[in-house]
């Protein structure tokens, strides 16, 4: 797993630490964790074991209490000014919710190179972790990956109960606290024992799984006590069923096998 720290570019490594689970960091941020100077590490977001890949003489700063004004200049001077390789650890994968849009767009008006390194979602450890496919032949064959509107405003064309219409396996990120809201709005167009799996801090030692019909989901949300790090998944998927896809029949003839 060692690098050598030569080969390290000096620039900013926008890098996806997982959900939580240390074991869920890629093969490439690990790497970059264990040759990089630098490391701005989202505290209050990813676990403590995480930094356990680092090199004992890197620089750890904890950005929890930081804003963006403060955490730009860092990463701009410890690469222009020392020369010094940055990896910016975000929790799950930069893509989703990560406010990384600003920070590119910073950087690249400061002539500072960037790379991103993709992680696991935090939708996609709890499948894992619920034993269930997402997409099954014949019930859903589609993920809508929202939040509902809060500090952050959802655009109107992407309003939650316009989205449930699909009845598709919707991911409900960071919307916990407005979690009596979203519920009324899923039911306008999900069966109300459509399954919901309530789940907090997903790969974290404390992490919390719950699995209650739709019409119970605020109510376990507050019972739990689980207002921070929690996602949703509602999908008829969560129930038991018997799809199949065609991919492995014996009736499907496909390129790598041909049928009769």
């Amino acid at each position: 797993m060692k690098v050598n720290q030569s080969l390290l570019e000096p620039k900013v490594y926008i890098v996806g630490a997982g959900p939580g689970d240390p074991d869920l960091l890629t093969l490439k941020a690990q790497k970059l964790l264990a040759a990089a100077d630098v490391i701005l590490f989202a505290d209050s977001l990813i676990p403590e074991q995480v930094l356990q890949f680092c090199r004992e003489d890197a620089e750890i700063i904890r950005t929890a209490d930081k804003t963006l004004e403060e955490i730009l200049p860092l990463m701009i001077e410890q690469v222009r000014s020392q020369q010094k390789s940055v990896v910016r650890l975000q929790s799950g994968d930069p893509s989703l919710y990560s406010a990384i849009h600003e920070q590119m767009q910073l950087l690249a008006e400061a002539n500072i190179p960037f790379e991103i390194i993709p992680g696991i979602s935090a939708f996609q450890a709890a499948a894992a972790k619920l034993n269930v496919e997402l997409t099954v032949p014949g019930l859903v064959q589609t993920i809508i990956l929202t939040r509902i509107s809060g500090r952050t405003e959802v655009p109107v064309r992407e309003e939650l109960a316009s989205l449930a219409a699909h009845q598709a396996s919707l991911c409900l990120y960071l919307s916990a606290r407005h979690v009596e809201n979203a519920q009324a709005k899923l039911l306008e167009h999900y069966p109300a024992d459509t399954p919901v799996a309530i789940c907090f801090r997903i790969g974290w030692p404390d992490e919390k799984i719950r699995v209650v019909p739709l019409t119970q989901m605020a109510n376990c949300t507050q019972q739990e006590n689980l207002m921070r790090t929690t996602l949703y998944i509602i999908s008829p998927a969560l129930s038991s069923t018997n799809g199949r896809s065609r991919l492995y029949d014996p009736e499907y003839s496909r390129l790598f096998r041909q049928v009769g």
